[in-house]
């Protein structure tokens, strides 16, 4: 035997040996992800707007790399006839913009806790609008990230065709880098995606002042897809003339998604959390507004024409491969094959890939306050080893990645299931923000508002009234005009997340009813049946055996069960030989079964005295391998699964470890350990 320095002396010497171990399991963590981060420094990882404004503003800047192709894409089905109203859809995007804008710098200064449209739903209108808000907003991250994605490839396909037919692979590969990058952290993602957020800014207002300028000069410059004629698949007048500018106008109001990511996210900003949030609201409207019209004039003012069939374009060459608007744009004013036409391409690809950043600060947030209240699984409101919500992360990357295999990475494709769920947010969000603003002029107890206060009041409730107004017939006609063009698979998929969100919340209720103390307290079980499991006489038989006995157990009794006579003989004359002083008793098991004795041996004690307890007392192998562990203890987890279902039943694990699972008990270091 050790005496207590020797004993100390190994247990210091495994710790040792373990430590390493630990460390090198964990490195490849360590390398991707960073060390871990202490609670109390929370407050170092809140961000300033200039690092705020790509962290949570690069989805609606993105969008102006694509949303006057979706305008163009749509009147282009009823020809060339219908260009010139481009700009009478561009208008109507950009009024709903500044109004969108308007209403959520009032709900970062209501909501400074964040929430976004469930938090303002919730407060006002009740669970399930802000049940509805929030199923509409997950699905719109996930969504956004499949877009984004698939639109920045869209990009990087413009400028290297030879990528064509690897996009999907490219697309999940980005998704990953984009998980990775926040699985380190919003801070160090923000820091990450600034360059390539101002990047992209800077690279379209040079584009823009570029082609003025060539203008002004007597240099227009003209597309590349300006000679080429486009076939209409309708003579559009009438009702259809009203259908595709409509359509135009919902695909148009792509420039709108991640609006609400910065009410979203007040939290994360610096004091004054309120109005640094309302601030890069009105900054990044300022910089959408002015790109989005630029980017809309110079595309009719150099005449690009594209289509969503190359079959479409008359004229065009046999193999013509039709490039973005925006990649168009920059080919225009820059040169095709120059380096301000490169760095564009590459800024704008980088930007649309990383504007799925708003989504991944967004989702996880949201999924964390729903955890904690309840309507989502409680891991998704813990902070990871870098204090962000991993979990949310995770999943988030995984049903993005899921979307683009399922449509090939199309943007096309996907954007018709898009900015539904936004506009469903944005409207209830807008209504709560209502009748918020209606409860605080006229409470129900307490003092009535000061004057000043109520005519500001008033002004918020009216900007957010002719939001919910504006919000909801664009509703009507997104989901009118998409529907039939994919949008219906998001129309079933947020009432199926709004049951499942119900039914998470009434499983987390029935438990805490279930789990609640009784007045009386938590009676005293009348007696201790204890229950040894025996296969046959080895050293973790008799270590369970002296732990069952070292706990005073009303009534001991050693069970195993018959499956070999002469094996069950054998080892009832080693039992008596070494005078166990614990009886055995011998189950019968003509199937050569050993869960079902067990369990009906059990359930007799049960039946016989409901109030009693039955401890079973399990030997178990501790093995250092993996595969040692197929070989080891199946009967014993099979038998622990069903008698974790037995009332009035307590399972205890008595571990043996193996040479394989103790570290520390080889090496010279060990030896010399002991000898000292």
């Amino acid at each position: 035997m050790l005496g207590t320095r020797q004993r100390q002396a190994c247990d210091r010497l495994d710790a040792g040996w373990l430590e390493p171990v630990n460390r090198i399991l964990q490195l490849p963590k360590r390398l991707l992800v960073g060390r871990p981060i202490r609670t109390e420094l929370m407050g170092d990882q809140l961000l300033p707007k200039k690092l705020a404004l790509p962290v949570f503003c690069s989805d609606p800047l993105s969008s102006n790399a694509y949303a006057t192709e979706e305008i163009l894409l749509m009147l282009s089905l009823g020809g060339l006839a219908l260009f010139h109203l481009t700009w009478w859809v561009a208008a109507a995007v950009i009024l709903l913009l500044l109004v969108v804008v308007a209403s959520y710098r009032q709900t970062c200064y209501a909501y400074p806790n964040g929430g976004g449209a469930y938090a303002v739903a919730g407060a006002n209108l009740g669970r399930d609008a802000s049940l509805v808000a929030a199923s509409a907003l997950l699905v719109d991250y996930v969504l956004t990230v499949a877009v984004s994605v698939a639109a920045g490839v869209a990009n990087i396909v413009s400028a290297f065709p030879a990528l064509a037919p690897h996009v999907v692979g490219v697309s999940i590969g980005l998704i990953a880098i984009l998980a990775l990058m926040n699985l380190r952290g919003v801070r160090e993602s923000g820091t990450v995606f600034a360059i390539p957020t101002y990047g992209f800014v800077i690279g379209v207002f040079a584009m823009l002042a570029v082609g003025l300028t060539r203008m002004i000069g007597g240099d227009a410059p003209t597309a590349e897809s300006a000679a080429y004629g486009v076939r209409p698949d309708h003579h559009a007048s009438g009702l259809l003339l009203i259908a595709l500018v409509l359509r135009a106008f919902a695909s148009g109001c792509t420039a709108l998604t991640g609006v609400e990511a910065v009410s979203n996210g007040v939290p994360h900003f610096r004091k004054p959390k309120s109005r640094n949030a309302a601030d890069t609201l009105a900054i990044m409207g300022g910089l959408t507004v002015t790109m989005f019209a630029g980017l809309t004039a110079l595309a009719l003012a150099t005449h690009v024409h594209v289509v969503d069939d190359t079959a479409r374009l008359i004229g065009a060459p046999d193999g013509y491969k039709q490039r973005t608007v925006i990649a168009q744009l920059g080919a225009s004013v820059f040169g095709s094959h120059s380096i301000f036409f490169y760095l564009v391409q590459a800024f704008t690809a980088a930007i649309l890939v990383l504007a799925a950043n708003t989504a991944f600060n967004g989702f996880p947030i949201l999924a964390s306050i729903l955890g904690g209240d309840g309507y989502l699984p409680r891991q998704l409101h813990r902070r990871g080893d870098r204090l962000v919500f991993s979990n949310g992360i995770v999943i988030l990357s995984a049903l993005a990645g899921l979307l683009i295999w399922a449509f090939d990475a199309s943007t096309t494709r996907l954007i018709q299931l898009y900015i539904i769920g936004v506009f469903v947010s944005f409207t209830l969000s807008q209504w709560g923000m209502v009748r918020h603003w209606t409860t605080r002029l006229q409470p129900a107890d307490g003092p009535r508002p000061a004057p000043a206060d109520r005519r500001s009041m008033h002004r918020s409730r009216v900007i957010n009234g002719v939001g919910a107004v504006f919000t909801g017939l664009v509703l009507i006609v997104v989901l009118i005009t998409k529907f039939t063009h994919g949008a219906w698979i998001v129309v079933l998929a947020m009432p199926a997340l709004y049951l499942l969100m119900r039914g998470i919340r009434r499983h987390y209720d029935r438990i805490a009813v279930e789990t609640t103390p009784r007045p009386d307290g938590t009676a005293m079980p009348s007696r201790i049946h204890g229950v040894v499991l025996v296969s046959k006489l080895h050293s973790p038989t008799l270590r369970a055996l002296a732990f069952a006995r070292a706990t005073r157990p009303t009534t001991l009794t050693a069970v195993t069960v018959q499956q070999n006579a002469d094996e069950t003989d054998a080892l009832v004359r080693e039992w008596d030989e070494r005078g166990i002083p614990v009886p055995l008793k011998i189950l019968s098991s003509p199937y050569r079964d050993i869960t079902g004795p067990v369990l009906a041996y059990v359930k007799d004690i049960n039946t016989l005295s409901p109030r009693d307890v039955v401890c079973v007392f399990i030997p178990e192998y501790v093995v250092g391998h993996w595969w040692e562990q197929l070989l080891h203890n199946q009967s014993a987890l099979r038998l622990k699964a069903r008698l974790l279902f037995q009332p009035g039943v307590m399972v205890t694990n008595v571990p043996w470890q193996m040479g394989s699972a103790d570290v520390g008990q080889s090496g010279d270091n060990h030896k010399s350990a002991v000898q000292r």
